[in-house]
């Protein structure tokens, strides 16, 4: 971070005041979490919760005043506000951060303030409920990382395009985005307004992630606030027309990304994704506590890298057990909806930016893929 920049941003915030308090927003306080690198600049606004609605015009005026300084190209401001509730959920997050700026073209990624621990953002309008176009979203969950999550979300993705429906992909995955590579994306999407953004697309399936707007080995670093507000604008202010599916392919665990969509959206249902290892089904079991109590049905279980047979001499070995996902579903009474090999062709596929439902459809293994899809499509749109 440049020192001299960042001071010199802070010198053009000083003389933005707020009429309430009487004082400049950094004497006051209300400056939260600025970060500047490269020539992007993000910060937070503290105010009070009662006053959000109100502090647009000053949320502007920051911004403005941020851009103003020399050797700024881009500044994205949130509005937050502290809680005084432990515990309490948060409420959605602002239409403006990290997407309402331009990103197309060339540049740094868009950089912004991480709000202070327990800060909530300000809510706003429209953020809640169906997303216009989309009639199912599918999430696609874990509870535990390493189990081949995104390589089933991206190939289950393709099957059903491959069925002739329209199909979305949303890797929700913030912190480790691999949807772009996996799909062979790269680039950034465009905006025509600086509101919307207009998605890629690769192989009829349309994409969005996080992974467009940074390099491949650069961290992103959030606090909660930040990461619910760059989720609820990939869903809402991407132009994602019109979608028979939108596969939301979903981080480990049963964070704020998990909370955030059950909450804020209407999920058509989940998707568990499991090895057999006793581990791992521990994890799975927490996802799917977790989406029972957000009242999201599930729609089934798949036991990844479930067998795992030679090619050379066609030996098969279970490797991590075999058939606890099953046994797991059965006792659930949920529906069991696959298994997916352990193979080295789904992997060198995925990392060569052609997954197998596309790189070499009529392999056995697309197959069991485009299986579990027939079974994820609405009635009558399989084939």
């Amino acid at each position: 971070m440049s020192d001299a920049l960042k001071d010199a941003v802070l010198s053009a915030l000083s003389q933005v005041s707020d009429p309430a308090k009487g004082k400049d927003i950094v004497s006051a306080g209300m400056v939260q979490g600025l970060v500047v690198k490269g020539g992007a600049v993000g910060f937070a606004l503290e105010v009070d919760p009662q006053r959000g609605a109100a502090l647009e015009p000053l949320r502007k005026a920051a911004e403005e005043a941020a851009k103003s300084v020399e050797g700024v190209s881009s500044a994205s401001v949130v509005l937050t506000a502290h809680s005084t509730e432990p515990g309490s959920a948060p409420p959605p997050p602002p239409a403006n951060s990290p997407f309402d700026k331009p990103v197309g073209g060339k540049g740094p990624p868009p950089s912004l303030g991480m709000a202070k621990s327990g800060d909530k953002p300000i809510p706003t309008s429209k953020d809640t409920g169906p997303i216009e176009g989309i009639d199912r979203i599918i999430a696609v969950g874990s509870g535990k990382g390493g189990v081949g999550k995104s390589t089933v979300a991206s190939n289950l993705a393709l099957a059903l395009a491959a069925q002739g429906l329209k199909i979305g992909l949303l890797d929700a995955d913030v912190y480790g985005p691999s949807q772009p590579r996996m799909l062979g994306v790269s680039g950034r999407p465009s905006t025509p307004d600086g509101q919307t953004i207009l998605p890629l697309r690769n192989y009829g399936v349309t994409v969005m992630s996080m992974g467009f707007m940074l390099e491949e080995d650069q961290s992103v670093v959030w606090r909660g606030p930040m990461l619910m507000s760059a989720l609820q604008q990939m869903l809402r202010q991407v132009q994602w027309g019109k979608l028979d599916i939108l596969i939301v392919d979903l981080p480990p665990g049963t964070g704020d990304v998990q909370l955030t969509l059950s909450q804020k959206t209407d999920v058509h249902g989940a998707v568990i994704v499991s090895t057999p290892q006793d581990i791992a089904l521990l994890d799975a079991k927490k996802a799917l506590d977790m989406f029972s109590k957000m009242d999201v049905p599930i729609l089934g279980m798949i036991e990844n890298m479930s067998t795992y047979v030679c090619p050379n001499c066609d030996h098969e070995a279970h490797i991590f057990g075999h058939g606890g996902a099953r046994a797991e579903a059965e006792r659930l009474d949920l529906p069991f909806l696959g298994e997916i090999p352990l193979d080295i062709d789904i992997r060198t596929s995925s990392d060569g930016g052609a997954p197998i439902v596309v790189s070499k459809p009529q392999s056995p293994q697309a197959k069991r893929f485009k299986e579990i899809a027939a079974q994820l499509a609405p009635k009558g749109d399989a084939s």
